[in-house]
């Protein structure tokens, strides 16, 4: 009995431990809301916080989000996002916000968030989901989870994992994206991996793909669209 005691508490420990690794650090304070100006502020989560006594409403409040993206785009689809970088209220808080839009057939590319779990609803439209798990043993592909979504489904796609968004269907979309980080980061595989600068080396990436050296030039020659 007293093993079975050990060994439950040391699982409770565990998931509580997890849990707190899910976010961003928990603050120490009621709030911290980012400034640029450094006289009378104090250092923390990467921005400064604003003196408490100056802080207003403003400060916790951005509008906007009623307005659709613009999608006149390669990829057919916008990021509206609500980050720590234009509500500094957000400091600290572990949490962020993005509106995205998808003209028909638009896409928003194969991407990650180093910093954040994304959690997805479905206002307008259908759109065809999915995230790639990372590398498994020798000689197994990567499994892919995929979804069709409507108006009010759901669906998460865990922190660092590859994952898209597709709008089959011949009109708009709107969906809502939560994720676990005042600023998640997004890292686009194709802008990353072609559209670096300075490019990475054509044999590298030749050698990483198992193609010709002049498709690489080819593909690095292309205008590689930041939907964000």
């Amino acid at each position: 009995m007293a093993f079975k005691s050990l060994i439950l508490a040391i699982t409770i420990m565990a998931v509580l431990s997890s849990m707190s690794h899910a976010s961003d650090p928990s603050p120490l304070q009621d709030f911290c809301v980012a400034v640029d100006d450094t006289k009378n502020a104090v250092f923390v989560n990467g921005k400064f916080c604003k003196d408490p006594k100056l802080v207003v409403a403003e400060d916790f409040f951005k509008s906007g989000l009623n307005m659709p993206g613009n999608t006149s785009n390669n990829v057919g689809s916008a990021v509206t996002p609500v980050n720590v970088d234009n509500l500094p209220g957000l400091n600290t808080l572990g949490i962020s916000l993005a509106r995205i839009d998808y003209a028909p057939y638009g896409l928003n590319p194969p991407h990650t968030h180093p910093r954040g779990t994304e959690f997805l609803v479905v206002l307008e439209g259908t759109l065809y989901v999915g995230f790639v798990l990372s590398n498994p043993g020798p000689n197994m592909k990567n499994k892919l989870f995929t979804k069709i979504l409507h108006p009010g489904d759901v669906f998460v796609f865990p922190i660092g994992l590859i994952h898209f968004q597709f709008n089959p269907g011949k009109t708009q979309a709107v969906a809502f994206a939560g994720l676990s980080s005042q600023n998640a980061g997004v890292i686009t595989i194709a802008n990353a991996v072609f559209g670096s600068d300075p490019p990475i080396n054509d044999d590298v990436l030749a050698k990483a793909f198992q193609i010709e050296n002049k498709v690489v030039d080819y593909l690095q020659s292309q205008f590689w669209w930041d939907n964000n």
